[in-house]
């Protein structure tokens, strides 16, 4: 079976090579000439663990080829994947219409029988749209549009997408439904099979349960450390009673970011506005969170008063740990907040040998954990890389002008958070 992944970032570079592995014939299909020159060297667009050996072995094979060309990319393929990663802007509102227009590129070289699976995250209608616009220029051809949502989690996108406990996908009938169980079956057993609205409807709400727990959850936190309570405690005990579980959504801790939960809870925000339907709770997510942000930025103020001319060193700087990517990072939102408040901010991120240029002049780029943390009075743990657990009481005291840390996860707690000469918080902490 020929496959031909279109849209090569971070999710379609990681469902080209698994799929390559499974022994599939696939073709990365992409429109950006330098993205497709660094793929063939076996060099991924973005730092995913396992991504680049898993291109390179797939290359090595023979299995796996990449393209800008769309014509040599759909000869004798059996299924289209469509894999974009929908861009999001800094207010959390998708480019829906970048996608929509890229898929649309393909319409002239698909063929009757072919297969046209989107996967990128755009909201529930979507497929229908791409469908009922190929009908309209293309009436002669039966093709098959599915949807099946994205599942990957960046720093374990090759474990979530070979080994999910779960596959969701949309068919408008059984047509199509023998192949694309041949794929998915190679990954997981479990597939829930739905109509496609269903599944895009499925994607918008896990996200905005997700993102609804963890605001819920962030929000009984702040209450927890004014009234003495420990939200760690609460939790236990929440997840304790089996109608919520021990598996569920709550851990008290720093906002969500980087724009995958709140890009959904937007789009179900809109759907309710465009049909006149009042979504009070949905609505409210996103502003809860978007306060939330503020937490350690207003945890400082508390310790240092006037936060101008003061020194803070901020530990990570990437979306999370396992990744380098910057975008839509809630560790960087807080330097610039930082440096719009007057503070010199001072950073390391084990990933980076360097700051990018847009940040260079803004914050002050250590290379070392102990060089970030001289002169600093307030430091604050953004993005949990495992360097950072090294991290000792007597570093901090030896170092820092005052031992105050701020760690929103607790992601320090066990090393440093009980000695007494450290004035430590976290969030949901008494």
């Amino acid at each position: 079976m020929k496959i031909c992944v279109f849209g090569l970032w971070h999710l379609g570079s990681v469902i080209a090579s698994c799929l390559a592995q499974k022994g599939f014939e696939v073709v990365g299909l992409d429109p950006d000439s330098d993205r497709i020159n660094h793929l063939k060297k076996g060099m991924p667009p973005i730092f995913e663990p396992g991504l680049e050996q898993a291109i390179k072995k797939s290359l090595s094979s023979k299995k796996l080829i990449f393209t800008t060309d769309e014509k040599t990319a759909l000869n004798k393929t059996n299924i289209i994947w469509v894999a974009f990663d929908t861009p999001v802007d800094e207010k959390d509102r998708a480019d829906v219409d970048h996608v929509i227009d890229q898929a649309k590129k393909l319409f002239e070289h698909v063929e009757s029988g072919m297969i046209v699976l989107i996967s990128s995250q755009l909201p529930v209608g979507s497929t229908r749209q791409l469908e009922d616009d190929f009908l309209k220029q293309y009436p002669e051809k039966k093709v098959i549009f599915a949807y099946s949502p994205e599942n990957l989690r960046l720093g374990k996108a090759i474990e979530s997408f070979t080994k999910p406990e779960r596959i969701v996908v949309g068919l408008r009938n059984n047509e199509g439904k023998e192949k694309l169980e041949a794929i998915f079956k190679l990954f997981c057993d479990n597939i829930e099979w739905m109509s496609v609205e269903s599944a895009e409807m499925t994607k918008h709400g896990l996200n905005a349960f997700l993102a609804t727990s963890i605001t819920f959850i962030n929000e009984i936190a702040v209450l927890c450390e004014k009234v003495g309570a420990d939200a760690r405690e609460v939790e236990r005990g929440l997840k304790s009673d089996p109608r919520i579980g021990m598996r569920s959504y709550l851990k008290a801790g720093a906002a969500f970011a980087g724009g995958t939960l709140a890009r959904d809870v937007v789009f179900l925000d809109t759907i309710g506005r465009s049909l006149s339907i009042s979504t009070p709770l949905i609505t409210a997510v996103n502003i809860s969170n978007q306060g939330h942000k503020m937490w350690a930025l207003n945890r400082l103020r508390m310790e240092l008063g006037d936060l101008n001319g003061k020194t803070v060193v901020v530990l990570g700087l990437t979306y999370k740990p396992g990744t380098d990517t910057l975008r839509r990072s809630s560790s960087i939102e807080l330097c610039e907040n930082l440096v719009r408040k007057g503070v010199i901010v001072k950073c390391h991120d084990p990933s980076l040998k360097k700051l990018p240029p847009e940040y260079h002049g803004k914050f002050i780029f250590s290379s070392s954990i102990i060089d970030a943390l001289k002169g600093a009075q307030a430091l604050v743990v953004a993005t949990e890389w495992p360097d950072y657990k090294k991290l000792s009481i007597d570093d901090i005291l030896q170092n820092m002008q005052k031992p105050i840390v701020i760690d929103a996860n607790r992601f320090l707690e066990k090393n440093i958070g009980e000695d007494q000469r450290i004035c430590y918080f976290a969030v949901g902490r008494p």
